[in-house]
């Protein structure tokens, strides 16, 4: 087993809700939205971790935590044994150069005022990668790994397409050497044809470059191919995480079960077998006690509303989050 090179224990995050003229008058007590509820994930070194759920679940938010992009309100991430948070590390670049994040929108991420050549080289001089002298041929460098042309240098962001922006996002980060890529919704906004383009790239960079990368996607296909493992998570907790193929082939929490059931398949025999959820995803606004998805699943017990369950060691290396594994494992039999 690799080392860890990202560990994250406990991680919380509450926004609070702007009060409305009625809520002040009122007198209404500020309202919190619970985006992150105890997020628990250790990134190991040079693997691809596929993080899934929900729309609202907490994927981004656990993204923009690990940049520091947002500052949680309780637990720790630990970058090397260093906590990313504490007050002697707030303020040390270089873990904003070994941890570098692409974003979701490749129309929003690159400045439009910019040329390619500039948003690369202003990447290797804040950071100070090179010698002033050898960044142009840096620059052309970064472009051949990403696979784009050489006269991609002179061109502003709007003249490539979307997959042609999301090389650039990627150069870009490259510039920097980091050792850890965030990958939030990377591809969500490109055809699929592209998408599959892009991820081959990210698999062919990680090979060459040793990276670690921590994938956000909905789309389970996507994460089945590039993840090494997967973790599943609902209403800002992991329930389940694991070997990829094993997680997806046989899933033991009941959310990760209803969540894998419902991506399509060609395969003719298992469109009867869906898992159907009830109700509807609670708001982050008012989290249900207890386990979170007790008042969805269909194995809930009085339990299940009074005790958050820890993640529990599964035989098969992973673990999930559920007082009632062993329940479930034996209906499977």
């Amino acid at each position: 087993m690799s080392d860890p090179v990202l560990e994250i224990r406990d991680l919380r995050l509450s926004f609070p809700v702007a009060r409305s003229l009625v809520d002040l008058i009122r007198r209404a007590p500020v309202r919190q939205v619970n985006a992150l509820n105890g997020v628990t994930l250790t990134l190991r070194r040079g693997e691809t971790l596929g993080v899934v759920g929900e729309s609202g679940c907490g994927k981004s938010t656990l993204a923009r935590c690990i940049v520091r992009l947002n500052t949680p309100t309780g637990g720790t991430i630990h970058f090397h044994g260093h906590d990313i948070f504490a007050a002697d590390q707030r303020h040390d670049r270089r873990f904003n150069r070994r941890v570098q994040m692409m974003f979701q929108d490749p129309y929003s991420s690159l400045n439009p005022r910019m040329t390619t050549g500039e948003i690369l080289a202003e990447a290797l001089r804040v950071h100070r990668i090179c010698p002033a002298g050898d960044v142009p041929a840096r620059v052309a460098e970064l472009l051949d790994l990403v696979r784009l042309p050489q006269d991609a240098a002179h061109k502003l962001p709007h003249a490539f397409s979307g997959g042609q922006r999301q090389r650039i996002a990627i150069a870009r980060a490259l510039a920097v050497e980091p050792e850890i890529l965030i990958a939030d919704e990377l591809v969500s906004a490109l055809d699929v044809s592209v998408q599959a383009q892009i991820v081959n790239l990210l698999l062919d960079l990680q090979a060459r470059l040793d990276l670690t990368i921590l994938f956000v996607a909905h789309d389970l296909r996507l994460v089945r191919h590039i993840s090494h493992r997967v973790a599943v998570i609902y209403l800002g907790r992991i329930v389940e995480i694991g070997d990829s193929e094993t997680l997806f082939k046989d899933p033991v929490h009941p959310y990760s079960r209803a969540l894998l059931s419902a991506a399509p398949s060609l395969d003719p025999s298992e469109r009867g077998n869906r898992t159907h959820l009830e109700g509807e995803l609670p708001s982050p606004l008012d989290v249900p006690g207890g386990c979170a998805f007790h008042v969805r699943c269909p194995h809930r017990s009085p339990r299940c509303s009074a005790e958050v369950p820890p993640l529990r060691p599964l035989a098969t290396g992973g673990a999930a989050a559920c007082h009632h594994i062993e329940e479930i494992a034996n209906e499977r039999l």
